[in-house]
């Protein structure tokens, strides 16, 4: 069974507190995600750090219950 929205953006937030999460369901078939996530923890950080975070947040679920994810990051203005 597919990971619902509500299960990816509560990951997210459990791991990265004050984040901004916002997810679109990129296939229709709540199997293939984007994701846009703003963090205050994401400062200082390059691009790829910031995205281990996302994915580490996500408990190796990808490849799983989690087929595909795009991610975008971004810290705070």
């Amino acid at each position: 069974m597919p990971m619902a929205a509500h299960e990816i953006e509560d990951a997210i937030l459990a791991a990265l507190p004050g984040a901004e999460v916002a997810l679109t369901d990129l296939a229709g078939d709540d199997d293939h995600w984007a994701v846009a996530v703003t963090a205050p923890q994401f400062a200082g950080l390059s691009r790829v750090a910031q995205h281990k975070l996302v994915y580490g947040a996500l408990g190796g679920r990808m490849g799983g219950v989690l087929h595909a994810l795009q991610v975008t990051t971004a810290a705070p203005k």
